[in-house]
């Protein structure tokens, strides 16, 4: 027995696993590192778990669609898209002799001014419809400064007295003058000369090389909550001139019809000459005696660039307000008397150019 535990110890001496039998019990016995160590039982390995929740993945935020912005409309009704093609200017008669006028029914924009000895004369802007007009007149120095603010636009008229060609010639706007022998005019050989030179805007906006529709200060809504608020009032009371000019509110059809002497004025057609919006815009007006009629009457310019009073006629009801321009190439900025835009009723308007201090 000693021999055998000698030679077991010899063998861990050695660095040598050995198997100690102790009272028929056998011991086994390690060497490391020097001493010796009883093995420990083996750690049960880890196990995975199948129910281990996989984490949820972030989801990728949808991005928000920007609104679309709203599709253009007519700057000069409020009403569908901008007109395609050509802008037209047309000077027309507004005296007795020159009625009932054909085609101005068809306008978008139509203003009255002054033109010389207290009568007016009327430019009327096409964009919208391109008719037969008539009667065609003639140009007034003051009509470059109107028309600039819509751009490239042409003028259409008869001629030119004294310096209106010249001033028409310097400035943004393109003349369409049948004394220089444009195309689209003719002759109605059922009117006296002057009051029957009539123009076919189709041939003329075919003819012509100047620019479509854009915003020139006129502002649309079908509703205004101002309007409500606002004095009612039965119609247009104002003088350009010496020449009245009146307008009744026609609630029925919800427009101002022209009156003259107390009638309602209508075209060759029959049409009412009505509209939904009457602005009377107060301007100073000066003599150019540059430009005297056969008669000797000097002609009048009514200065559209500046500020001045403004009144709104929508709706059976008046809002007063102010107008400003600062150059004959920017739009005309309207607004009520607390500085917010006035808006005018969609289809057109009819723009009264008064003197200041004119009665409205």
């Amino acid at each position: 027995m000693i021999a055998g535990l000698s030679k077991a110890h010899a063998l861990i001496a050695g660095g040598v696993t050995a198997v100690v039998v102790i009272g028929g019990v056998s011991f086994w016995t390690l060497r490391g590192n020097g001493s010796d160590t009883t093995a420990a039982p083996a750690s049960p390995a880890p196990t995975t778990s199948s129910a281990s929740a996989t984490p949820t993945p972030t989801p990728t935020p949808t991005p928000t669609a920007k609104p679309k912005p709203p599709p253009p409309v007519n700057p000069l009704t409020g009403i569908g898209k901008p007109p395609a093609g050509p802008v037209l200017a047309v000077k027309i008669d507004d005296t007795p002799n020159g009625r009932p006028s054909r085609g101005l029914d068809q306008a978008d924009i139509v203003y009255i001014e002054q033109a010389e000895g207290g009568l007016t004369r009327l430019v009327a802007v096409f964009g919208t419809h391109k008719p037969v007009v008539e009667p065609v007149r003639s140009v007034r120095a003051s009509d470059p400064e109107l028309l600039a603010q819509y751009g490239p636009i042409s003028l259409v008229a008869s001629g030119g007295g004294g310096d209106s060609l010249a001033v028409l010639d310097h400035s943004s706007v393109r003349g369409a003058i049948y004394d220089r022998g444009a195309p689209g005019f003719s002759r109605d050989a059922n009117r006296p000369a002057p009051y029957n030179l009539q123009a076919d805007l189709g041939r003329v906006a075919a003819a012509v090389h100047t620019g479509g529709s854009r915003s020139v200060g006129f502002g649309w809504a079908a509703s205004d909550p101002r309007v409500k608020a606002a004095p009612a009032t039965n119609g247009v009371r104002t003088v350009v001139g010496s020449t009245p000019v009146t307008f009744d509110w026609e609630p029925t059809i919800g427009k101002y019809a022209r009156t003259i002497g107390g009638a309602h004025l209508h075209g060759v057609n029959g049409v009412l000459m009505a509209t939904p919006n009457v602005l009377v815009q107060l301007c100073k007006v000066s003599v150019n005696t540059a430009d005297i009629d056969v008669a000797g009457n000097p002609s009048q310019y009514t200065h559209t660039v500046g500020s001045g009073r403004v009144v709104l006629f929508r709706n059976g009801h008046r809002i007063e307000g102010k107008w400003s321009r600062r150059a004959s190439g920017a739009p005309t900025t309207f607004t009520d008397l607390k500085g917010k835009p006035l808006l005018l009723a969609p289809g057109g308007a009819y723009v009264v150019l008064a003197a200041q201090g004119a009665p409205v």
